[in-house]
């Protein structure tokens, strides 16, 4: 016990997240605690490294090898290229905001002025969002870009109609089955205790497809909940499975990918409109110039992220050509079910056009790489 104590007193281990640890309420006090010792001690002129970053021997190299670091991005540009002078935005990272519908709430307050979403966050918005989040939509990212590209103007229209400004782009990735029993076939699938997030009315009409009764349950709840045994499968994007901690809790990754989740920044219309259009013009050309790295780099850490899933000693479990089949033509079958209640027809029907005729124009046989 003492050495899981001194453990923590590092900064904070995420081992407490799994352990369901009482120390954990103490990990913000660590930095604090540094900070204000730090302070007095240089007071009283007691020296220290003065290159404690960069440095041969610093943190940065320390944590991200002498290979992968490099100041200079850190500063390049600096002083010679201004986006605004005029605005500036306020992060706040790590889920400190709560949930996504949490997230909404504080937006409709007026508490802060926007947040990054996912399809779940999206859909609560706008229901029609989720219509390209439909289980087994595409085979490929470049289906994905191509659907995205063809309906971001039709989105953009959407948001603002409900009082929000779409100002970039991001991605979830391909969504798997995480779990405790393998789950390669619809029975396996049935017989999980399968995590559903709490509203999500996509996810209910996918598990209702397949007569899986999900355990709903709020995003912060899950990592514990496959601690204790109340689930003992979830659905996530690799990278989120590892970001999350919920690789340390499953046996298995079911190697089919479910559906794409996608994500947006928003930012509420009653801000926007303060601002000077210029400055507008500016936002969005520097969100999107973002936007776009943001998506391509979440797409390597997807796969990076599998390969760490892997090397903590995940299965992935291959499934055969004729449950794909099978997972696909239930999955699939799930579509109509949305009509009336998250989209309406025209724009199920306008979407899988765009995809088939995508795939006749670009032989797109291809599957998920």
């Amino acid at each position: 016990m003492a050495l899981g104590i001194a453990g923590s007193m590092s900064s904070g281990l995420l081992q407490c997240n799994i352990d369901v640890a009482a120390l954990k309420v103490f990990h913000p006090t660590w930095g604090c605690h540094g900070g204000i010792l730090a302070a007095r001690l240089a007071g009283m002129r007691l020296t220290g490294p003065r290159q404690v970053f960069e440095g041969v021997y610093g943190l940065y190299t320390a944590f991200f090898g002498p290979d992968s670091y490099d100041g200079y991005k850190l500063v390049e540009g600096l002083g010679t290229v201004w986006e605004t002078d005029n605005i500036s935005f306020k992060f706040y990272p790590g889920g400190v905001q709560g949930d996504e519908k949490d997230v909404l709430r504080k937006i409709r307050n007026g508490q802060i002025h926007g947040g990054g979403f996912t399809g779940f966050g999206l859909g609560a918005i706008a229901s029609e969002f989720r219509v390209i989040e439909l289980p087994f939509m595409f085979k490929n990212i470049d289906e994905v870009d191509y659907v995205r590209g063809e309906l971001d103007a039709y989105f953009r229209r959407v948001f603002e109609e409900q009082g929000y400004a779409l100002v970039g782009w991001g991605d979830v990735g391909f969504v798997y089955l995480f779990s405790n029993s393998p789950i390669t076939n619809p029975d396996e699938l049935r017989r999980s205790k399968m995590w559903t997030w709490s509203g999500d009315a996509l996810a209910e009409i996918f598990f209702d497809a397949f007569d899986v009764s999900p355990i709903p349950l709020a995003l912060p709840d899950v990592l514990t909940s496959l601690q204790m045994g109340v689930i003992d499968a979830a659905y996530s994007s690799p990278l989120a499975c590892v970001a999350l901690q919920w690789f340390t809790r499953v046996k298995y990754m079911t190697d089919v990918p479910i559906t794409y989740g996608f994500g947006a920044m928003l930012v509420s219309q009653k801000i926007m409109k303060k601002i000077d259009p210029a400055d507008v013009a500016i936002i969005n050309e520097v969100a999107g110039k973002h936007s776009r790295v943001l998506i391509e780099k979440t797409r390597i850490q997807n796969q990076e992220a599998i390969q760490a899933i892997e090397d903590e000693g995940v299965e992935i479990l291959a499934v055969d050509g004729q449950m794909v089949n099978e997972f696909f033509t239930t999955g699939r079958g799930a579509w109509k079910d949305g009509v009336g209640r998250l989209y309406p027809e025209e724009l199920l029907d306008r979407v899988a056009t765009i995809v088939e005729d995508y795939r006749k124009n670009n032989n797109a046989a291809k599957s998920n790489p």
